[in-house]
């Protein structure tokens, strides 16, 4: 972890702050790494990109909502933007993503004028498809996290039935929409300055 925050600290930035991405699939342990990293220095800030998840009442009709969590279910220009905002202004406020209320909740997150360091956490900062793909000239460092399909589908799995699910909704959910998301994070990635895998990690 030492080694990885200081090769952020010397990674020389293009803007008003370092932005960071750390990124990879559901369940492999980008949310963890990313809080531990934004925890590491008190000049660096956690941005999720899980406060620009499309609402269930615009998900529903457009029959996505079983999808949730899938490229399509993202405001990506409302999240680009905010990549933007982040790298030239002193203070951005953003929405993050409440789990418990399962919505995305505005003006919840502040990234202020002492704060040096971005860091960007998503399943889909370096996804080569159309807009997307945009991000990746954003990121000063980019941190992807490479993890078998085989252990996501355990982690993927273990988590919803933390959530209180039973065995059979658990792994519907997860062949269904975890492990297709999970699928194209590793079909369509864009290179990444610095590649972990499991040994390098915390446990999710």
């Amino acid at each position: 972890m030492q080694d990885l925050v200081d090769r952020i600290r010397a990674t020389p930035h293009r803007g008003r702050r370092r932005l960071v991405a750390v990124t990879g699939a559901p369940g492999s342990g980008k949310s963890t790494l990313a809080g531990l990293l934004a925890a590491a220095d008190p000049t660096f800030a956690l941005v999720p990109m899980d406060g620009f998840h499309l609402d269930n009442a615009v998900l529903r009709p457009r029959g996505l909502l079983a999808r949730k969590g899938a490229p399509e279910t993202f405001d990506v220009a409302g999240f680009t933007h905010l990549v933007a905002r982040l790298a030239r202004e002193d203070e951005v406020i953003h929405p993050t993503f409440d789990r418990a209320l399962d919505r995305a909740v505005a003006g919840s997150g502040v990234v202020g004028p002492f704060t040096r360091t971005a860091i960007v956490e998503g399943n889909y900062l370096l996804l080569d498809r159309p807009e997307w793909r945009d991000l990746a000239g954003m990121w000063d460092l980019s941190i992807r996290l490479d993890v078998s399909l085989a252990t996501l589908e355990t982690r993927l799995t273990q988590r919803w039935l933390t959530h209180g699910h039973t065995p059979q909704a658990a792994a519907e959910k997860v062949r269904h929409n975890d492990l297709p998301n999970a699928e194209l994070v590793v079909a369509a990635a864009l290179p990444a300055d610095i590649t972990l895998t499991p040994g390098d990690l915390p446990a999710p």
